[in-house]
Formats: C-alpha cells, sequence, structure tokens
C-alpha cells in the first residue's frame, strides 16, 4: 500500500515525488508513462533540435482542424518521458510578472497571489547569480547564464535596443519588459529538466517506486472517494491502491482525459462514450488557452547560424571537451518582451524568442542555406478551447481544440498582426545589416495590414504552453479548489499547468514548477511565507 500514488512525471510529478518523499515514513509511487530520460540528446542542451521526431519520448499530438488557421492542424509535442516537457523544452526560465498571479487570486485561486507563490519561486530556484529578494540561489532546479551565445542573437539585442527597447539583464527581475538573452534551467552546460533537478536526487529514498512505462486507464472510486489507479505496466494491467490521496500530474492534456475516463468530467459527453458518470463536472476540459505564436525567417549572408553545423561535431566537442560551445546553447539564446500599442494594462503583452537558425514547422522542416527566425508571441490571448475524449480508451489520443484566433471580438488576430509587425521592425535594424539576406517568410517585408493577417492565419503555430483545463476557483464550476482537490471527490487532486486560470506572461515550466512545490505543502498541511517587510 502506498500513501501517494503520483500519477505523470513531468515537471510537476517529478517536484512532488522528491517532497513527499523527503518524510521517510510516507510511501509514494510515481507512474510515468513514457521512458527513463536515458537519450544522451535530452541531457545536451542544443539536442532538442533533435528531438522533435522522436515519438518514444513525445506524445506527439495534433489538434482538430482550426477555423481561425485556415483550417490548418497543429503539431503538439508534449513530453512523455521523465521530466515531461521539461526534458525536450528549450529551458527557458521564465516566470511572469506579479500581476499575473494577483490575476489568479482576483479570479477566485485564493492563496496563488504573487506575495503566495514568491517564496515557492524561491525555494525552487538555484540561480547561479546567487539569492536575493527575488531569487532563490539553493534550490533544486539550477537557473544559469548562457555559455554559449550566437552573434546573431548578440544582433538580435543590440536591434532591440536600436528599435529603443531597454537591455534588460534579468527578465525576472523588478521589471519584465526590454530584450536580452534568456536565463536556462542548465547545471553545469547540461539540461536541469525537473527529472535532474527533484526526481534524481530522491531515487535513492527506499520509500519512493518508480516506474516507467507505466500508463494510467482510470482512477477508482468509490464512494466519492479516490481509492487507486488502475494501470499496465510491463503488459500486465495493476489495481494499485493509495492510502491517502491520488494526486494527477498530466499536464493540460493527459489530466482532463484520465479525469473524463474515470468517469469525473461533463456527463452527456461520458455518456456519449459509455463511461459511468461518477461526478458530473461540465468544465473538465474546458477553458483550454494557449501561446499562439508567429515566426519571422530571414537568410543570413556570412555563415554563422547553427543550421549548417553538424550534430556530430556539436556533440563531439560538448561531450569530449567539458560541455562547452554550441552544444550547450538551447537555441532560443535571446528574447524579449514588449507592451505593445494595444496593451490593456501596464504588462508586456509581447514575448519574443530569436533563433540563429531557420526553424519552419518546429524544425521539422529543413530549408537550404543559413538564417535566423524570430518568434512572437500574444502573452493574454482570448481565445478558449476544450479538451474531449475521442474514445474511452486510454490509448487513444484526445481530440484537442484550442479554437485559436476564436474570440469574439478578433482581438487575438489584432494582436498576432502587432507581433508580426514588431518582428519585421526589429528584423529591419541595422544591427542586421552585415548578416541580413533575402526573407523567407514573409516574402516580402512590406506586406500590407491584409497581407499580415493572411500572413498570420498561414504561420502561426503553438509555443507549446497549454494550460486551464482542470481550472482553479472558488465558484462552483471551477474543476478544483485552491487546495487543488478536485469538486466533488476526496483523496483526489490534480497538480499541473491545467489548474492555471489563465496564462502567466511567459514559458510555463517555472510557474508549473512553483505550483507544485506549493502543492506539496498543501498535501503535507504546511505553508510557506513571504518575510515580512
Amino acid at each position: 500500500m502506498f500513501d501517494y500514488i503520483i500519477v505523470g512525471a513531468g515537471s510537476a510529478g517529478c517536484v512532488l515525488a522528491h517532497r513527499l518523499s523527503e518524510d521517510p515514513d510516507v510511501r509514494v509511487l510515481l507512474l510515468e508513462a513514457g521512458p527513463r530520460d536515458w537519450h544522451p540528446f535530452i541531457h545536451m542542451p542544443a539536442g532538442l533540435a533533435r528531438l522533435a521526431g522522436n515519438t518514444r519520448i513525445n506524445w506527439n499530438y495534433e489538434t482538430v482542424p482550426q477555423p481561425g488557421l485556415g483550417g490548418r492542424t497543429l503539431w503538439w509535442p508534449r513530453g512523455r518521458v521523465l521530466g515531461g516537457s521539461s526534458s525536450i523544452n528549450a529551458m527557458c526560465y521564465i516566470r511572469g510578472v506579479p500581476g499575473d498571479y494577483d490575476d489568479w487570486a482576483a479570479q477566485g485561486a485564493t492563496g496563488w497571489d504573487w506575495t503566495s507563490v514568491l517564496p515557492y519561486f524561491r525555494r525552487s530556484e538555484g540561480n547561479v547569480r546567487g539569492a536575493d529578494a527575488l531569487h532563490g540561489g539553493d534550490g533544486p532546479l539550477t537557473v544559469s547564464d548562457p555559455r554559449h551565445v550566437n552573434p546573431l542573437t548578440r544582433a538580435f539585442v543590440e536591434a532591440g535596443e536600436q528599435l529603443g527597447l531597454p537591455r534588460n539583464d534579468d527578465f525576472n527581475g523588478p521589471v519584465q519588459a526590454g530584450v536580452g538573452l534568456y536565463q536556462v534551467t542548465q547545471r553545469d552546460g547540461a539540461r536541469c529538466s525537473a527529472a535532474r533537478a527533484y526526481l534524481e536526487p530522491a531515487r535513492p529514498r527506499r520509500n519512493l517506486t518508480v516506474h516507467t512505462g507505466a500508463m494510467a486507464s482510470r482512477i477508482t472510486l468509490d464512494k466519492g472517494r479516490a481509492t487507486g489507479v488502475v494501470y499496465t505496466h510491463l503488459g500486465k494491467a495493476f489495481h494499485q491502491p493509495a492510502a491517502r490521496e491520488v494526486l494527477l500530474c498530466g499536464g493540460a492534456i493527459n489530466s482532463p482525459q484520465l479525469l473524463m475516463l474515470s468517469g469525473i468530467g461533463p456527463a452527456d459527453e461520458l455518456r456519449r462514450h459509455g463511461i459511468a458518470v461518477v461526478h458530473d463536472a461540465p468544465d473538465v476540459g474546458a477553458n483550454l488557452q494557449d501561446h499562439l505564436d508567429v515566426c519571422t525567417l530571414q537568410h543570413e549572408t556570412r555563415r554563422v547560424s547553427y543550421d549548417r553545423m553538424s550534430q556530430a561535431r556539436i556533440a563531439f566537442d560538448y561531450f569530449l571537451r567539458g560541455r562547452r560551445g554550441p552544444g550547450t546553447s538551447n537555441i532560443a539564446e535571446g528574447g524579449g518582451f514588449v507592451r505593445s500599442p494595444l496593451a490593456r494594462d501596464a504588462r508586456a503583452d509581447i514575448q519574443l524568442h530569436f533563433i540563429p537558425a531557420m526553424i519552419d514547422d518546429h524544425g521539422r522542416h529543413r530549408l537550404p542555406g543559413d538564417g535566423y527566425t524570430l518568434h512572437a508571441c500574444f502573452l493574454r490571448p482570448r481565445s478558449r478551447g476544450r479538451i474531449s475524449l475521442a474514445s474511452n480508451r486510454a490509448g487513444d489520443k484526445p481530440r484537442i481544440d484550442p479554437d485559436y484566433l476564436g474570440d469574439a471580438d478578433g482581438f487575438d488576430l489584432r494582436m498576432l498582426v502587432e507581433c508580426a509587425k514588431l518582428s519585421l521592425q526589429l528584423l529591419a535594424q541595422p544591427a542586421f545589416d552585415a548578416y541580413r539576406g533575402a526573407p523567407i517568410h514573409p516574402a516580402r517585408m512590406d506586406l500590407s495590414e491584409r497581407e499580415l493577417v493572411d500572413f498570420v492565419r498561414e504561420r502561426a503555430e503553438t509555443v507549446y504552453h497549454p494550460i486551464g483545463t482542470c481550472r482553479m476557483g472558488s465558484d462552483a464550476m471551477a474543476v478544483v479548489d485552491p487546495q487543488l482537490r478536485v469538486r466533488g471527490v476526496d483523496g483526489l487532486r490534480v497538480v499541473d499547468a491545467s489548474v492555471m486560470p489563465s496564462l502567466p506572461g511567459g514559458n510555463t515550466n517555472a510557474p508549473t514548477i512553483m505550483l507544485a512545490e506549493r502543492a506539496a505543502d498543501l498535501v503535507r498541511g504546511r505553508e510557506e511565507r513571504a518575510p515580512g517587510p
């Protein structure tokens, strides 16, 4: 008998496994559908470019056709491996801004305001620059400055300054706006995933059991209480009881799917798939949000991009010469945060990621020559989608409909056009004169407003930040309460990005780790407070 069963060894699951197993009297079982994080390109940061097509460690999801994007289906890679998406992401360490979390509290997520969550960001962070009022210096998750920066990335930062944007050396500091280099979740030149940061040091504990290749099919319930998990492992089916709680950490896609397969979700949909309704929860799977991203690509003439670099040479330099050189690059080396003319408050509403290589179709389509890519996304989209079931079988992928650009007044589309305009302005700055070749996407730099709209609809893609499908709140429709307990079911919590009421202003991995740090305290009945003035 285990006290806690954690379903999903992604970012949140690794944090919970570490924190809960700190008590030697508590037995913890961690289930992960994917394999161990053995692949060397997981650990070499630049290896992420070779992980996109590896379906063994990637759920390899696709959306349904999106009317707002000309009927296109979008590819959604999600980590299916120890560490989850923190083992395949671009390692940018971004928290968002205080107003993002104060918004959570205003939406009913009591206790998740900035003052309450800052201690958990600091607890998790081991920043190489040391601790201060906003940063942790000795947390499990190592946050580092980049070891290698491409000259094209430095040109991008200079271009931002030429456009009038301030230089910012800490996007997680007092001010988020500006351009600069990202700090990354790396330790000694290697990826510091949640598996490395949290799970690896906990693995020797005798009270922690980790099963990889373990696919959960449903949560068992009795008289309104979660009692265990049914899963397959090594070709056999098991039912494992949980003495205290089941903690669901599958992420914004898998967590609502498993709830629905277990009879917790919209009653009509469950009945349509022949699933007995245990608890009618209409909002399970609803409130799906994601950052939509538009990419501008241009050729470069100096041949310094990463396009022509041999992966074999990069790996040789990295593994045999002390984790140095381009192998340490997270590819998305530089970026920024900008407040657009359409911003509704003081927060930046556009995020930039600069890539010193041509990234077309998530890197799955190789273009000839050398070039660079500028990603720009709208940080606070209004469109809301849904995760729903395709069948009653756990092995079948759920139906993913983000309803991109589906907001009633078309504001998301207007903002994506602003993102494209900003990208074209940045790439036109003198800093790129020495490198600038022919434009690729778009093929011309002087697009009309109508052509910019068409460009967005034809080219926009996900930037991999789905959240919200098990929304946290204090109202009766919220899937989980502010303690992350599933409403209507005892002994069951959801701990992952699916509980976020709205998107933070930036990448979602650091907020997910923070959320799991605080959840561990909620499970253990303790709370860390910010120091007083």
